[in-house]
């Protein structure tokens, strides 16, 4: 795998609301999943300035510790390399009032499609900043 110089980032916080849980009273694993994905996608096309972009694949999803109501989770994402259609990622999200981990996932690859919806090649490569674009 390869190594970069990137800083795992935190983009998004959430608060753990009833409707959130399961039936332990802790934060539904499903719901935090789908967070975790749609922050990926949102990141990725905001990278890949591409607003077709699908995740092709999830490596091990560990979950680590869980969250309650209440609580607030928040989302990192770590970019690990571009591709030629296509941006691996990985991702934590931590309980901000416990400290503790909740989920750790090594590797997400996201890919970016054309107009015909294959993948297509997006040039990148390397995080860009918003306002590096300005």
């Amino acid at each position: 795998m390869t190594t970069n110089n990137y800083k795992m980032r935190f983009h998004t916080r959430k608060w753990v609301k009833p409707e959130d849980l399961n039936p332990n009273h802790t934060l539904f694993g499903g719901r935090l999943l789908a967070w975790i994905d749609e922050e990926l996608a949102l990141y990725s096309i905001i990278q890949l300035q591409n607003q077709k972009i699908v995740t092709k694949h999830m490596s091990e999803i560990n979950f680590r510790s869980s969250a309650k109501q209440g609580d607030i989770v928040e989302i990192g994402i770590d970019v690990i390399k571009f591709g030629h259609t296509s941006l691996t990622l990985s991702c934590t999200v931590r309980n901000m009032m416990t400290r503790e981990s909740i989920i750790t996932i090594d590797t997400i690859t996201m890919v970016s499609l054309g107009e015909d919806g294959k993948p297509k090649a997006h040039g990148k490569t390397q995080v860009e900043f918003s306002k590096d674009r300005l």
